[in-house]
């Protein structure tokens, strides 16, 4: 008979297999992991047009989209789970930019049809026809911007609302709207069709467990079956009342916003799933063992940012016995997982304790780190009250989220201050006294500028999106859309909007270099420095020299001097560039996957970087800051240029296996994570890497197909990851690891 451990063994092979079909039929992929499975041969969908470009937006349309992309998805059941339900593709597939499309979607012949038949298909995801910005775009390209305009789902559902109603109470809640308010009727149409759409894909998952239950002869394959019919049947239209039900339930309103959206943001996992796992093991009817391979199977099925632990707005510890049983469940499938877990003085210690220890053991990158107590202070100074900010969750790769009232846009809004310091170089060399000081006067305009003009790209994404890609499936766990029969991006009780420089390290070594090297020792001219950098330094004496100047992360160096003021500076620009009533802007540092593709952008820069070379990864120095790597020194650094309103620069630091999972080794990681926090510091993504595994899966990603890697918020399987990515990774390790 197979016990839950042999099932979680298999069902972990059979991802890993998944994961390499995966990267097949699509190609390397700098992405989240997503828990998708592949797409089965005959897998196609036909989109429906609205719009004379050959794309589709508004609520009726996009929610007939949604229910075609939702019809064409086959249901998933696996008989060794105890969940069902698994997604594959994206509704925004279907209108954005070819050269974004996957490989099998731009191979279908119906794609090939409508690419060559309309001119302007796959042109734009953004309705520029209705909503253009062209008056924007060449600043937003001289600046390299990533705009928000247009952005998928970067906020929080609050899954009590959907816990509580099921999919039957939100139908009536649906229907009521309408009722109170019938001017809104496409609103409400459109909303009551996804729902419909997310209850079919239920009864298509009922039928295709009761096929397999013909078949069937193992008695306790036959049981998992039967109870997983039973359960799909009660969370059809009821609100889930075990814990089994409350987790079908998430996976199927998980698979729906991901496949309108690509939505991940998660909840609180232990908190709002500790009354149904207390009621069940009080009523005899649940024990941890079948709780933890539930948990592990939620996290298989989708692996959504659930956060772990914290304090309430009093400060009191939210841990409770189900916090653990995730760490354990998280343990047993050991896949990419991605949990954080909210460190606080208040929480019970062993709840870091355990995480630091499943973070060395398994070696596959999960959980990460977050600091309540600096996240919540900082969203305070946003003009948040303490309940609302205590509230906010980490839910994405560097960002948190009030659930279910905030639209924060977080992640999507970046400038890249490299680019902007090219630009303010530029400028200065047409002046007859160039000097560092001279040269920060005119960056510092220029950040103005590009922060002024992602400030229109905001309000514009923002006053529109509701017409263009509303967001139908999460609206439904939004407070106030379904009542007031509006979307969330009109709604939302929050508009704080997060936007991330990136670059920093890059700009802060440059200034330190121009001014130490230039300025004080002499070494270079100005003239001689601006020649170097357009012939992307010729002299490779002049490379070496500027780029040996000490770092930023160094410790006490004028780099580091250099990142604190321009933190300064960019938080002061962030914070003062106004917004309509009830919006505001919060800065913080954080690249994701985008280092390379900004880099591109960027020419030679003073630091010593070449021309196209990428850029320093979000908040972190360059790779070989200094030689011994120095953990405590990159923590010190990074801790010492948060921006302080409540949106993270998080610290990425790579450890190498020799640090064990023991006392000794756990002790070292409590301590490393508890010392950043006390400075400030706001999130640790940490890697535990082995050099000779990592060079070996970089020379043939086959050999090590399970190796989970955090890239930048998120976990990615390294198999998955272009060359030109894991090349990043590697570098990290191997000039900045511990």
């Amino acid at each position: 008979m197979l016990s839950y451990d042999d099932r979680m063994k298999i069902l972990r092979e059979t991802k890993i297999r998944h994961t390499l079909e995966k990267r097949a039929q699509n190609g390397y992929t700098d992405l989240d992991d997503f828990g998708t499975v592949p797409l089965p041969e005959n897998y196609e969908v036909i989109p429906y047009y609205n719009s004379e470009n050959g794309s589709f937006y508004g609520y009726s349309a996009m929610a007939e989209n949604f229910c075609r992309v939702m019809a064409a998805h086959p249901p998933y059941v696996d008989p060794m789970e105890l969940l069902c339900g698994r997604w594959r593709d994206m509704l925004v597939n279907y209108r954005g930019d070819v050269h974004y499309l996957p490989d099998w979607l731009k191979n279908k012949p119906k794609t090939q049809e409508l690419m060559k038949s309309a001119t302007h298909l796959w042109s734009k995801r953004w309705d520029e026809k209705r909503f253009p910005y062209d008056h924007l775009k060449p600043l937003q390209k001289k600046y390299n911007l990533q705009t928000g305009i247009d952005s998928d789902a970067h906020f929080a559902c609050d899954y009590r609302i959907g816990f509580s109603l099921g999919f039957g109470g939100l139908l009536k809640k649906v229907e009521a709207g309408l009722a109170a308010h019938p001017d809104k009727k496409e609103f409400y149409e459109a909303e009551k069709r996804v729902l419909l759409a997310i209850v079919d894909f239920i009864d298509r998952h009922i039928l295709q467990i009761e096929a397999l239950l013909k078949e069937e002869t193992r008695p306790e394959i036959r049981a998992s079956l039967e109870e997983m019919l039973s359960v799909n049947r009660a969370i059809r239209l009821d609100p889930p009342k075990t814990f089994h039900q409350v987790c079908q339930w998430t996976v199927h309103f998980n698979c729906a916003a991901r496949i309108y959206t690509r939505d991940g943001a998660g909840f609180r996992g232990d908190v709002l799933l500790y009354p149904y796992y207390q009621r069940d093991v009080e009523a005899g009817i649940l024990d941890d063992e079948k709780a933890v391979f539930l948990l592990a199977n939620l996290m298989l099925c989708d692996p959504h940012y659930y956060q772990l632990s914290g304090v309430d707005e009093n400060e009191r510890d939210l841990t409770n016995p189900l916090t653990f049983l995730w760490l354990e469940a998280a343990d047993k499938i050991n896949i990419s997982c991605n949990l954080t877990v909210s460190v606080h003085e208040n929480c019970d210690p062993e709840v870091l304790r355990r995480s630091a220890y499943y973070l060395l053991k398994n070696q596959n990158a999960w959980p990460r780190f977050c600091n309540a107590k600096a996240l919540t202070e900082g969203y305070i100074k946003n003009g948040v009250d303490r309940k609302t900010a205590s509230e906010r969750i980490a839910v994405g790769c560097n960002w948190m989220s009030v659930p279910g009232k905030e639209y924060p846009m977080n992640d999507t809004v970046k400038v890249n201050v490299a680019k902007v310091f090219e630009v303010a170089l530029e400028e200065l060399e047409a002046e007859e006294s160039p000097s560092v000081a001279r040269l920060y006067e005119i960056y510092r305009h220029h950040l103005r500028e590009a922060v002024r003009v992602i400030a229109e790209g905001v309000n514009l994404h923002l006053d529109h999106q509701w017409e263009v890609t509303p967001e139908l499936v999460m609206n439904l766990l939004m407070h106030d859309s379904l009542e007031t029969g509006e979307d969330v991006t009109r709604c939302a009780s929050l508009f704080t909007v997060g936007v991330d420089g990136a670059g920093l390290a890059v700009v802060a070594d440059s200034f330190a270099a121009l001014e130490t090297r230039v300025e004080k020792e002499g070494l270079l001219n100005w003239d001689e420095l601006f020649s170097a950098l357009k012939q992307d330094f010729p002299d490779e004496r002049v490379r070496l020299m500027l780029a040996s100047t000490p770092k930023y992360c160094h410790g006490g160096t004028e780099a580091d001097r250099w990142a604190v003021e321009l933190t300064r500076s960019w938080t002061e620009t962030v914070k003062a560039q106004k917004m309509p009533e009830g919006r505001c802007l919060v800065p913080g540092w954080f690249s994701w996957a985008r280092s390379i593709e900004y880099g591109k952008t960027v020419g030679a820069t003073p630091n010593g970087r070449r021309k196209g070379q990428p850029l320093s990864h979000g908040a972190n120095p360059n790779p070989g800051f200094r030689r011994d790597g120095a953990p405590t020194a990159q923590a010190c650094g990074i801790a010492s240029v948060q921006c302080g309103f409540g949106n993270a620069a998080p610290l990425q630091i790579e450890f190498d296996p020799n640090l064990k999972a023991d006392k000794d080794g756990v002790d070292t990681v409590v301590q490393f994570i508890k010392g950043h926090f006390s400075q400030g510091g706001t999130l640790i993504n940490i890697n535990i890497l082995d050099e000779k595994k990592l060079m070996e899966a970089h020379q043939n990603p086959d050999l090590h197909p399970d190796l989970v890697v955090r890239v930048t918020g998120f976990t990615a399987y390294f198999a998955s990851l272009s060359p030109s990515f894991r090349e990043l990774v590697i570098q990290r390790f191997l000039k900045g690891s511990v």
